[in-house]
């Protein structure tokens, strides 16, 4: 039996909104899936160049009184790897623990903290600045396996030209930064620091990164 033409128009028109309404569905299904991928950190990001050391520097001082009461933690195994071979599987928790330390630690100064100008710590109390933030993601990252030697203590100048401590993580697909001044892990390059010194991999000698001015504190964020 001959269908009517509008009765065959209406099966077309339902039938092409159907495919249409599915792949729109398909499409945000993925884009969904992408960004929850982004926000967990399972997606590798792209490799980029590492930052040039230019020599050796001084570690700050308050660098130099923290590993006076915690030499483990400045103490330099050369059986370890300078970078991480890094995997998603690393990828995601780095991002994990950056945001649950991040998230975790209530930001206060050290003056007003301790009332002294600088202290580095392990915010045991749930309050810390700066370095104190990426102290603690190291020691959580150095449980979950990862090399001590390749997760670098590093002072930079920031965006309002103040001293500032992060964490540089050294890897294979190049130098990231761990803040707690954001929950996303940067290139170095794409953080809009002034990078002035880090840790050294070689023993207590800080690497210079080139700038010649270095502040005597971090920054008290």
């Amino acid at each position: 039996m001959r269908q009517p033409l509008f009765g065959l128009l209406s099966v077309r028109s339902f039938s092409r909104s159907t495919f249409r309404l599915a792949a729109v569905s398909l499409a945000l299904t993925i884009t969904a899936a992408a960004q929850a991928q982004t926000q967990t950190g399972s997606i590798l990001p792209g490799v980029s160049q590492p930052v040039t050391r230019v020599g050796t520097a001084r570690p700050i001082k308050g660098w130099i009184r923290f590993c006076e009461q915690n030499p483990a933690e400045c103490a330099v195994d050369p059986d370890e790897p300078t970078t991480i071979d890094l995997t998603a599987k690393d990828w995601q928790t780095l991002n994990r623990i950056n945001q649950q330390v991040n998230g975790a630690i209530k930001a206060k100064t050290d003056m007003d903290h301790w009332g002294v100008e600088d202290i580095w710590d392990f915010a045991e109390d749930g309050y810390g600045d700066c370095e104190d933030y990426q102290l603690v993601k190291r020691r959580r990252l150095v449980e979950a396996g990862f090399p001590r030697r390749a997760l670098r203590m590093t002072v930079v100048i920031d965006e309002e030209g103040a001293g500032h401590a992060v964490m540089m993580v050294r890897t294979t697909r190049g130098d990231f930064i761990l803040d707690n001044k954001r929950n996303a892990i940067l290139p170095w390059h794409k953080t809009g620091y002034v990078y002035i010194k880090r840790e050294g991999d070689e023993g207590l000698a800080w690497a210079s990164l080139g700038r010649l001015t270095s502040p005597t504190v971090t920054a008290n964020q």
